[in-house]
């Protein structure tokens, strides 16, 4: 019984949305604000459920939804520049979780008015002609909204003033929480099987729920809650339940499932497929591809439609794409000379629209371990040069310096295109490199290496101010032309929330965990593996690579995969996308991977990594209810501390 207000009890929106014809985009069209009339029509049912595919732009693509999910664990830290909003989340104490950090509270926030947007469509759909197909895609998002809920905060209401499950026209100020057990087989469970049976294979406009969409989504809740059943570490639950299904079903069961589910859309696979290459995946001339299944949609040629100015100055806030500027490092402070013999600094790289580029916020840093560990194979494995932007290439022209050549380490000259700055793979020529005693040269603290004109960073050298970007969902543009385009601007790609790819791996966990049948978790983990090892292009060399390295990365795929080799391929294959602290929740390891980490501090010319220490405790694996859900409750003070997940 969440208190909503009746103006906004559809979805918090100022526009109502339209659908239209098969494979066609989705509309939107200005309407004032949805009341609860307007789900008694067809059109306010049509309107509701476009409704529910805008709100992905409320968590997918924001950048602190980024810090919600990937800093804190393996993947990264914050950065030089981050505020509480980064602090906060990494538990290293520069700040503690708490009611009112605003990345925990996100998922609660946003979700519970459009959960009651899919409460009517499925409720009145069906009296005013609309087809199951359609209120299927309003149950798969009810759903999928309830799956994010309980894996952040645990049990969370199913009534929200009218019922459980029951469209809400009145606002309450009284709410009760249900079990973990209650909303997966009452609500995510049910919704997803019925969606499955009655969704198209195919979407019925582009970026549309399908069987498989549903599936994946059902495969990810069966294993969640079979780990969920299983408790290894002992992790607290709230509200108190026992680990016992409701439905009279074990853990092993449940993972079957997950396994069989799996196996279905890989055998299954209606429109979608996996790239050829790990670079196809991710290169943004190649967005909404045949792997991508479910996005937050955006585009550069409407700011109505992209909800987000695509040529001003973004502000970096909801409904925005802009997570990628969180780990994207200030590379426009580094410099070079006009002179060979006189250091006349300059600005070498400028800020421009471009993937490899775009616009830097330094809120976030991967950990030297991810850099190191994580992708150890840098040879063999593409998926490291299609993750991070590794060199910095010049391209002063477009910023106004006419200068055909500039001089960089070493006083060496460089031109257009070639490499600035390069983060190097690991740290084997760390004793050729001379660093300054702070910014030198460069004016970030890089070093230099004899004969090379490019300015260095050694593996174990990165900081919280000087890091490999995150390439992968960095910026695309296609009106760039000559200059730098629009850098400032909201970012006008699609931000994925699913893809093919994770059936193979969630698939494969559940082998590790138990489930049997036609593939083994080797053979699952193997066919991304192998295609991790196909090259087309080299990103951070900017050449064509045409190489086939696949068996050699099947030949180091060791015989017995063990979750701790699930959840590395996840990190290689996932990482940045808001993946990570799912992952280590779910199975219980984020304390085990997260606890410590390495990276160097927030001043130029700082190499020397730190070990950090994290104080992740069990009641951290919920995070808390936020404030404002209390605010909006007529609760006591008892009621209020028993309504509030322990420890918070």
């Amino acid at each position: 019984m969440i208190k909503l207000n009746k103006k906004l009890v559809a979805g918090m929106l100022m526009v109502s949305l339209s659908l239209t014809s098969c494979n066609s985009i989705l509309e939107e069209e200005p309407h004032g604000i949805y009341t609860p009339n307007d789900f008694y029509t067809e059109q306010g049912i049509n309107q509701g459920v476009t409704a529910l595919y805008r709100h992905l732009r409320l968590l997918y693509g924001n950048g602190y939804y980024m810090s919600a999910t990937i800093n804190g664990t393996d993947e990264a830290t914050y950065a030089q520049s981050a505020d509480a909003n980064f602090k906060e989340t990494d538990l290293s104490g520069a700040g503690q979780i708490n009611m009112n950090t605003f990345p925990t509270g996100m998922v609660w926030s946003a979700v519970f008015p459009y959960i009651n947007t899919a409460n009517g469509i499925i409720q009145n759909g069906a009296a005013v002609g609309v087809s199951e197909a359609l209120i299927s895609e309003a149950r798969f998002f009810r759903a999928f909204d309830y799956f994010l809920l309980v894996q952040n905060y645990g049990g969370v209401p199913l009534d929200l003033g009218s019922g459980e499950l029951a469209f809400n026209i009145s606002a309450s100020t009284k709410s009760v929480r249900n079990t973990v057990p209650e909303v997966y087989t009452k609500a995510i469970f049910k919704d997803l099987e019925t969606a499955i049976q009655n969704l198209p294979s195919s979407p019925r406009v582009i970026g549309g729920v399908t069987k498989n969409v549903a599936r994946l989504t059902l495969a990810k809740a069966y294993i969640t809650y079979a780990w969920w059943l299983q408790n290894p570490n002992n992790i607290p639950t709230y509200p108190h339940a026992d680990r016992v299904d409701p439905n009279g079903h074990n853990a092993q069961w449940y993972f079957q499932k997950a396994y069989d589910l799996s196996l279905e859309a890989i055998n299954n696979p209606g429109p979608y497929a996996l790239e050829p290459t790990y670079y196809d995946v991710n290169v943004g001339s190649n967005d909404r591809n045949k792997e991508t299944m479910l996005y937050a949609d955006h585009t550069e040629s409407s700011a109505y439609y992209n909800e987000g100015n695509p040529i001003g100055f973004a502000t970096g806030w909801s409904p925005d794409n802009f997570g990628a500027w969180m780990m994207t490092h200030n590379y426009t402070n580094v410099r070079s000379s006009t002179s060979p013999t006189t250091w006349s600094a300059v600005s070498s790289v400028q800020r421009a629209a471009t993937q490899d580029l775009g616009r830097p916020w330094t809120r976030l840093a991967p950990t030297i371990e991810s850099i190191k560990n994580t992708f150890a194979d840098k040879t063999n494995d593409s998926r490291y040069d299609g993750t991070f932007q590794t060199t910095f290439r010049g391209n002063w022209n477009k910023g106004g310096i006419s200068n055909v050549i500039l001089y960089n380490a070493n006083n060496l000259p460089v031109k257009q295109g070639d490499a600035i700055l390069t983060f190097l793979n690991d740290d084997t020529e760390l004793s050729n490199i001379t660093y300054p005693t702070a910014a030198g040269k460069s004016n970030i603290g890089a070093g230099e290496i004899p004969g090379r004109a490019d300015f260095v960073i050694h593996a174990s050298g990165n900081s919280r101010i000087v890091y490999p970007s995150l390439w992968k969902i960095g910026t695309y543009r296609t009106d760039n032309g000559t200059g730098l385009g629009y850098p400032n601007a909201s970012l006008t790609r699609p931000a994925y929330a699913a893809k093919f790819s994770e059936f193979y791996l969630v698939a494969a966990e559940a082998a590790v965990k138990g489930a049997s049948g036609s593939m083994s978790a080797r053979d699952l983990v193997n066919v991304l593996r192998a295609r991790a090892g196909k090259w087309r292009w080299n990103n951070n060399g900017n050449a064509p690579k045409v190489q086939d390295n696949s068996a050699a990365m099947i030949a180091a795929t060791p015989s017995t995969i063990t979750i701790d080799y699930i959840l590395a391929e996840r990190s290689r294959e996932f990482y940045g996308e808001g993946y990570r602290w799912y992952d280590l929740v779910r199975t219980q390891k984020w304390t085990e991977y997260a606890q410590t980490y390495t990276i160097g501090g927030v001043n130029y010319g700082d190499h020397t990594p730190q070990t950090v220490t994290r104080n992740i405790q069990k009641f951290h694996y919920l995070r808390p209810i936020p404030q404002s859900q209390f605010d909006n409750m007529d609760m006591s003070p008892a009621e209020e501390a028993a309504y509030q997940n322990p420890g918070y």
